[in-house]
């Protein structure tokens, strides 16, 4: 921790505090973090945002935490605060799907900022989702293909035999399905995505190297800043932590850092200030800009604060 010279107004947009893993919630060190610095916190949900007469408020909360399991923060009192004038930082941090409600979210913040700094710029939010700003550098990607044509689908399918088919705007690993050669399903899952959704699905070549684990990278300004392995549980193809994944340390290779200095230099010059990416093998898989996690579980194996780094990394834009 270092203490700030400067008091900021920090207003956080997330979900609900009380259901919030505080032993793995990345948006919890970051507050504790900036309370620590004597920052002034605030907190309120995406759907208590307001646009009227060009103004943006939210009725927010005065906020308190601490590392204290069932009686982790304090609420004091809401009060209704214009974001373009009462505070100095936003953290976007609500979770995804990135679904109409998020984009409506980040067109109001487009109001406010770079006036008030939202943490990650929201137009940059918004043209950025996983699945598909990751297609910027194709070269880093394993084989990959967006698209509703069956055809195209089953071609590729045919191409690489192996793949995984996953809907292009959820999060957590949710609806993320492995098609092994011979798997009969295709046809029924893709049936099953129409009906949920007039959305293009994500299909990409398998890697095995899944088996050894899922790297979750974490970019402060562009610049790798850390890594955790995420190992999928026994019969799962999927390696998100809140689904069985087992997090382990892991050290930032010679490809990761190649990665990273391929793509730190745009997230730089997008205001995408906190940044996580996920690497199977030598593959760039996702860029998660929307929420990204991972800080307290690299902190502990490490021994470092990457919140910390964070906040520098923020009041150094003020």
């Amino acid at each position: 921790m270092t203490q700030s010279s400067t008091t900021l107004n920090v207003a956080i947009q997330m979900d609900p505090m009380a259901a919030i893993d505080i032993n793995g919630d990345s948006t919890f060190a970051l507050a504790l973090e900036a309370q620590a610095r004597g920052h002034r916190l605030w907190h309120y949900l995406a759907q208590d945002l307001v646009f009227r007469d060009g103004k943006v408020t939210a009725k927010a909360h005065p906020l308190s935490v601490r590392r204290e399991a069932g009686h982790h923060f304090s609420f004091g009192a809401p009060k209704t605060i214009d974001l373009g004038s009462d505070v100095e930082v936003v953290l976007m941090r609500q979770d995804p799907p990135f679904d109409m409600a998020y984009i409506t979210a980040t067109h109001l913040l487009d109001h406010i900022h770079p006036k008030t700094l939202v943490v990650n710029d929201p137009t940059e939010v918004r043209n950025a989702p996983e699945k598909l700003f990751v297609t910027r550098f194709p070269e880093l990607m394993p084989p990959t293909l967006i698209t509703l044509d069956r055809a195209a689908i089953a071609a590729f399918r045919a191409e690489w035999g192996d793949i995984i088919v996953k809907p292009l705007y959820g999060n957590g690993g949710a609806g993320v399905f492995h098609i092994a050669p011979g798997d009969e399903n295709l046809n029924a899952l893709l049936e099953m995505f129409a009906q949920r959704s007039r959305e293009p699905v994500m299909v990409q070549r398998y890697l095995p190297e899944i088996r050894q684990g899922d790297k979750r990278v974490i970019l402060i300004d562009g610049k790798a800043a850390g890594a955790l392995n995420r190992v999928p549980a026994a019969g799962e193809a999927r390696s998100n932590m809140h689904i069985g994944g087992r997090p382990e340390k892991t050290p930032l290779t010679a490809r990761d850092l190649e990665i990273c200095e391929a793509i730190g230099p745009i997230l730089r010059e997008k205001g995408l200030l906190f940044v996580g990416i996920d690497v199977i093998g030598d593959w760039l898989t996702e860029i998660n800009v929307t929420s990204p996690t991972g800080i307290q579980e690299i902190d502990r194996f490490d021994g470092v604060c990457l919140e910390a780094d964070l906040w520098n990394a923020i009041e150094a834009k003020l």
